[in-house]
C-alpha cells in the first residue's frame, strides 16, 4: 500500500465546463434532456477526479440528481466539479450546474449532485489517492458530510450494515445494541 499523501483542497481539481444547449440536446418540449445533462456531469466530475488523483478513474456511483428548473434550448450551461473528499481509492465529487438565458440576462441554479469515482492503476486495479484537506468553511462542510454520504451509499449498495455506519448513527442518536 502506498503512503497516503495529503493535499489541500486541490485547486487543480476544480473543473468548469460550459455547454450550449442545441436542438439535438433537447426533448420535444425544447428542454435539455436529463440524460444529456447527466453525461456532461459525468465528464466534468471525471476530469476533476483525474486531476486530483493523477490517475484514470471510473464512475462508481451517482447520488440522486434532482432537477430544480428546466434548462431550455439556447441556454448556456455551466458545470462546476470539485473533489470534496478522498478515501482509500475513491473520491467524492460535487457537481453544481447553472444555466443562463443570455438574451434575457437570467441565470439560475439547475442541479447539484455527488458522483463517486475510483482511481485505477495501469493494470486497472484500484489504487490509493491523495487525501483532501479543506481550507474554507464551505469546503469543510462538504468534506465532513462526505463520510455520511459515503456510509449511506455503502448501506444502499449492500456493502455496509447500518449498524456499522457510526457517522450516520451519530446523526440519529442511535445507540449500539
Amino acid at each position: 500500500m502506498s503512503e497516503t499523501r495529503k493535499t489541500k483542497f486541490p485547486r487543480e481539481s476544480f473543473v468548469s465546463m460550459t455547454e450550449l444547449v442545441l436542438p439535438n440536446d433537447t426533448n420535444t418540449f425544447n428542454n435539455l434532456m436529463g440524460g444529456r445533462l447527466m453525461h456532461w456531469m459525468d465528464i466534468v466530475s471525471a476530469i476533476a477526479a483525474q486531476k486530483h488523483s493523477n490517475r484514470h478513474v471510473v464512475t462508481a456511483s451517482v447520488d440522486n440528481i434532482s432537477f430544480k428548473h428546466p434548462i431550455r434550448l439556447g441556454n448556456v450551461v455551466t458545470l462546476r466539479a470539485r473533489v470534496t473528499r478522498a478515501f482509500q481509492s475513491s473520491m467524492e465529487v460535487r457537481i453544481d450546474v447553472d444555466a443562463e438565458d443570455i438574451p434575457a440576462a437570467h441565470k439560475f441554479e439547475s442541479n447539484a449532485a455527488y458522483f463517486t469515482f475510483v482511481a485505477l492503476d495501469n493494470e486497472g486495479k484500484p489504487t490509493d489517492v491523495p487525501a483532501v484537506v479543506a481550507e474554507t468553511p464551505e469546503e469543510a462542510e462538504y468534506y465532513e458530510g462526505a463520510l455520511r454520504r459515503r456510509q449511506l451509499r455503502l448501506i444502499l449498495a449492500g456493502r455496509m450494515k447500518p449498524s456499522e455506519a457510526a457517522e450516520l448513527r451519530s446523526i440519529f442518536d442511535i445507540k449500539e445494541s
